[in-house]
């Protein structure tokens, strides 16, 4: 899914489509706030932020002034029309890197091969790696055939409790060295199967 394109001609974004589903899901709370704070949040310079926040403006996603940045009722519509909901998930052992960050990707089990192309793209953004796990035939399995209901259940349960995943959805999840590189590589990984 691509939400914003590069440019043609000119210098390239130094963001990518993840930055900015980010930094819509980080507005959706209602809260107002700085483009600095919001920069270091998405983890983006401010100059990357500014070309983010005046293309929103531009689509009237997001509303700038003085006192902060929020979002706006087509903005907040737009993003619920994207059927990623993050989720905050450690799993211990199954994916590198200290920090995580899990995405329930909703109905597109079935776009997931092996799981090495949500990998490869959470590890081109800079995540030290990406699990996918999806919901098939009653079963939670790690692709190819890794059955998480029968070699962990205890995890299969949990996700299953606090995630509401549903039949044909996938959870992704981004690990890295930090916080934001897990986000953007579930982010990105999610976006790839749209």
């Amino acid at each position: 899914m691509k939400i914003i394109d590069a440019p043609q001609f000119g210098p390239m974004f130094r963001f990518n489509d993840a930055n900015v589903y980010w930094t819509m899901y980080l507005l959706s709370d209602g809260k107002r706030i700085g483009r600095k704070r919001l920069a270091d949040e998405v983890g983006i310079g401010e100059g990357s932020m500014r070309r983010i926040l005046d293309t929103l403006q531009e689509w009237e996603y997001i509303s700038i002034k003085q006192t902060g940045i929020t979002i706006t009722k087509s903005g907040q519509n737009f993003l619920d029309q994207i059927p990623i909901q993050p989720v905050d998930i450690h799993l211990d052992g199954s994916v590198l890197g200290s920090e995580q960050q899990g995405v329930v990707v909703k109905g597109v089990a079935n776009k997931v091969n092996n799981g090495m192309e949500q990998r490869d793209a959470g590890i081109k953004v800079g995540a030290e790696g990406c699990t996918t796990i999806v919901y098939r035939d009653g079963k939670l399995c790690i692709p190819p055939d890794w059955d998480l209901d029968i070699q962990n259940p205890d995890v299969a349960k949990k996700i299953r409790d606090d995630y509401g995943m549903k039949e044909d959805d996938a959870l992704i999840v981004g690990g890295g060295s930090t916080k934001t590189s897990a986000v953007i590589a579930a982010v990105s990984a999610a976006l790839e199967l749209f």
